[in-house]
Order: structure tokens, then sequence, then C-alpha cells
């Protein structure tokens, strides 16, 4: 019998090591989203600026998606993910101490999310180029399953992390735990071979990298349509998430812990949908899996935003992990198989860009949830996101 795909990637000490680069980013990413939400919202009252906050962190990819990518064909990928590494240990590091020193305020929070939201776009083109070399085309579904049911499964144990550390030791043990997760990644990116530039790419303009892979975006109708449904969730269905925190203490009564455990939920179905579609899916199914992922995760919106209890609200978030797990994995591979070798990192920059347009969803939540409430607001996007997927129909059926 042959030897699963999934278990034979874990023998390649490269992938590996890219792996666990990402575990660390991903537990730290959910912790410290946990952690600054609701020390913001105690702080300020405000679900606006909780969902402001979350939003700094996707910002970064609207604005430097694009050069991002095209950035990354120009130069070594180990010594930029080193860097990107690093930046975030510093950002962590600094507000763990202010924190500590009681000096910790709200804009500083806010600069440590836009601070990290760069390393976040950075890690499409970046540490996803690289694994794609590192596995080939042929196991590409198989690594992104992987990658996304650890970032899934992270949402479970980072926010749980993030609940219980804030509410022993509060935000500056919350953010000292993230720089002592961070080390293991820095350990294993310092252990990858160098990732020489793409043949070409230093001898072209930035300018001009990018120019290619809009153009290369236009001429190919299966990548208008994955980038446009990427789009849609990140303007109506991402920015929910930011509301957990909001709905939990004000109409569930949870304190930290129950927050923490609520939104892991979201992340155990993230984690069983990934790890389903690693051992199941096939090419055949790559499509179904992309737009009925983000059909399940708006459909289930309105249902954890009118949950009557804790019980029924968990259960809501784990069909909307189940949903963004199959449109999570599917995202980058879809590119990734649709893309010449040489535009890929331009192509995965794009994406990157079309993620960082997530703010605009985001201002708009935390606008509807100051006028009409957390709950409310939050099943107007899901079903707004519902609506906007079938009248785009005719640019996504080419996928």
């Amino acid at each position: 019998m042959p030897e699963p795909i999934w278990r034979g990637l874990f023998r390649e000490p490269d992938f590996l090591r890219l792996w666990l680069a990402g575990l660390a980013t991903f537990v730290v990413r959910w912790l410290e989203t946990l952690a600054v939400g609701v020390f913001a919202y105690n702080a300020t009252g405000s679900a606006f600026v909780v969902a402001v906050l979350t939003m700094l962190r996707l910002l970064p990819m609207g604005l430097f998606g694009a050069f991002l990518g095209a950035a990354a064909d120009r130069m070594d990928r180990r010594r930029a993910l080193l860097l990107v590494t690093l930046s975030q240990v510093a950002t962590s590091a600094v507000i763990a101490a202010l924190a500590m020193a009681d000096a910790i305020a709200v804009w500083h929070l806010a600069v440590a999310s836009f601070m990290n939201g760069i390393g976040w776009a950075a890690d499409n083109p970046v540490r996803r180029a690289m694994i794609g070399q590192v596995v080939g085309s042929a196991r590409m579904g198989a690594a992104m399953s992987i990658d996304v049911a650890t970032s899934n499964g992270s949402r479970v144990l980072g926010p749980t992390l993030g609940g219980v550390i804030l509410a022993a030791s509060g935000l500056g043990g919350a953010f000292l735990l993230s720089v002592l997760i961070y080390l293991p990644a820095v350990v294993a990116v310092l252990r990858l071979p160098p990732a020489p530039p793409a043949p070409g790419a230093s001898t072209t303009p930035v300018l001009a990298s990018i120019a290619e892979g809009f153009t290369m975006m236009r001429r190919e109708p299966r990548l208008v349509g994955a980038l446009l449904v990427t789009l849609l969730f990140n303007l109506f269905g991402w920015p929910a998430t930011s509301m957990v925190p909001v709905i939990g203490q004000d109409q569930l009564a949870l304190g930290p812990r129950g927050i923490g455990l609520l939104a892991g939920m979201d992340g155990v179905g993230a984690f069983l949908g990934a790890a389903t579609v690693a051992v199941l899916a096939r090419p055949e199914h790559y499509k179904a899996i992309y737009l009925g992922g983000i059909a399940l995760y708006f459909a289930m919106l309105p249902a954890f935003a009118w949950a009557p209890g804790p019980g029924l609200a968990g259960f809501a978030l784990l069909m909307v992990g189940i949903g963004g797990a199959g449109f999570a994995i599917m995202q980058p591979t879809l590119i990734f198989l649709a893309t010449p070798v040489e535009l890929r990192s331009r192509m995965l920059g794009l994406l990157s860009v079309c993620i960082g347009l997530g703010p605009i969803g985001f201002l708009v939540l935390g606008a509807l949830a100051e006028m009409i409430g957390a709950p409310a607001a939050t099943a107007t996007m899901g079903l707004s996101g519902l609506a906007a997927l079938a009248l785009t129909r005719r640019w996504w059926r080419h996928i």
C-alpha cells in the first residue's frame, strides 16, 4: 500500500522546518488577537476599536502585498523569512515590556498589530512559495492542507492560551509567551538552505514585475475567479471573527477563559475540515471545496450571531471553521496551480492584496456594530456575503 502523501511530506526536513516556522507564527497570531481584543474592549468598551485593531493586522497585505510578491522573486527567501520572523519577535517583546511596566496604551497595540501584519503579508509570497518549491505541484494540495490544518489547529491552542494567560498574568504575560513560542521558529528558519531568487527576477524592475502579475491575472479566468472569491471572503467573512470577544462577553456573559474556548471552536472545526481535505480531496474536488467552504462560512455567521447560548454559538463556530478550512486550503492551491513557476510569488503577492482589502470589511462591521450591535452586524455580514457570492457567479464559474 503506498505511503500517504502527508506522511511523506513530514519526512522531508525542509518542509518540516517551514511547517514549524508556520506553526509558531500561527499560534502567536491567534493568541495575540484574542488577548488584544479582550484587553482593548475592557479598556475602551468599543466594538469598533476591537474591529480596527484586528483590521490593522490585515492592512499591510493590501498596502504591500503586491510589492512583497515582486520583492520575494528578487531575493533569498530564507533571508526574507528570517527577517520577518525576527521583526515579529521584537514587536511582541516590546509590547510585553510595556505591559509589564504598566505603560501600555491602545495605540501601542495598534502599532504592534500593523507591524505583525507585515509579517502576515509576507507569508504567502515567501514561506508558502518556499513550501511549493520544496514539495512540487503534485503535492501542493496536500501540503496546503497540512499548513491550513496547522493554522486552524492553532486557532484552538492560540485563543485558549491567550484567554488563560490573560486571566492569570495579564497582557504582558501573553506577549512574553509569544516571544518564547517564536524562538523555535527562528531556529527552524536558520536551518533552512538558501532559497535563491527566481531566474531573471533581479533584472526586472519591481513595478514591471507587479505589472506582469496583473497581466497574467487578466489573461487567466481561473485566477480572476479565485481572487474574486478571496476578496468576498475577506470583505464579508473574515471580519466577523473580530466580534467573537464582543458577542462572547456581552451576549453570552463569558469571561476571558470562556471567550478563549468559544473562539477555539472555530479552530476545532477548521482543523477537522483541513484534516479531512488532506486525506480525501482530489484535484477534481478543489472547486467544490473552495466554493462550498465559503458558502458554509457565510451561512453560519448569522447562526453564531443569534445563538441563544454558548453551546449553539460554539457549534455554529465549529461549522464556520469547517467551511473556512476548505476555502483556506484551496485559496493558495488554486492560485499556485494556475500560475507559471516564474510568476508564482507575484500571484501569491496579489492574493495577499485581496486578503489585505479586508480592512474595508472590518471598518464596515465595526461601524455597523456601533449602530445596531455586534450580533446584528455579524449576521448582516454573513447574509451579505451569500448574496455577493450569488451575484458574482459569472466570474467564479471559470475556476
